[in-house]
């Protein structure tokens, strides 16, 4: 019976959220709501950029939509995804309750899924793509670990500002999204639902 009554109290905290949530004005809304798309936008960015340079770095000329295609599609949903399930959602159930968390787990979410993985995504990627139309001298089986870290560091280098934007702008939207979702708190319940 206690189990019952905790998930119907819960149910109506969700519904009492929910409610407080639709009163923000729509730009506050969807901020709140569709932040990790903003997020995973920014990572498909990264994903690109971090594509392109691996190209140039392996001369790779050929099948430019094959390996763009995954490098924005996979980033994207990964972060969209990753975001939602340890800052979004999180946030609106009232499991993350402090301003400093919600920033800094997003922050890590945007460095290590929406910056650093498309970039790393890229290096294998990219490879098989030069191995295959041998438009780069690939190592042997023993300096294959000193030559990919040789081509991986002025990638690496040029991707710094972008990977730091992203953490910037996701730890900033996480930031933002607490504050939208503490005022959707101190709204009061709308009229027709307190008379109800």
């Amino acid at each position: 019976m206690e189990n019952y009554e905790s998930i119907n109290n819960q149910e109506d905290i969700f519904e009492i959220l929910n409610r407080k949530i639709n009163q923000l004005p729509e730009a506050e809304r969807n901020l709140l709501e569709n932040g990790s798309v903003y997020v995973g936008l920014n990572a498909a960015l990264c994903g690109l950029i971090g594509n392109s340079l691996f190209r140039r770095v392996l001369n790779v000329t050929k099948a430019r939509i094959v390996s763009a295609l995954p490098m924005a599609v996979i980033p994207f949903f990964t972060t969209q995804v990753t975001y939602r399930g340890f800052v979004t959602i999180p946030l609106t159930t009232g499991d993350l309750n402090c301003e400093t968390c919600t920033a800094t787990r997003s922050g890590l979410v945007g460095l290590l899924v929406g910056g650093l993985y498309p970039v790393f995504l890229a290096l294998p990627i990219n490879g098989s793509l030069a191995a295959r139309y041998e438009t780069a001298l690939l190592p042997n089986k023993e300096n294959i670990l000193s030559y990919w870290l040789r081509v991986s560091k002025p990638v690496f280098r040029k991707m710094f500002f972008p990977i730091l934007l992203q953490t910037v702008f996701s730890a900033y939207l996480g930031s933002k999204q607490y504050k939208l979702f503490i005022k959707a708190l101190h709204l009061p319940e709308p009229v027709n639902f307190v008379f109800q």
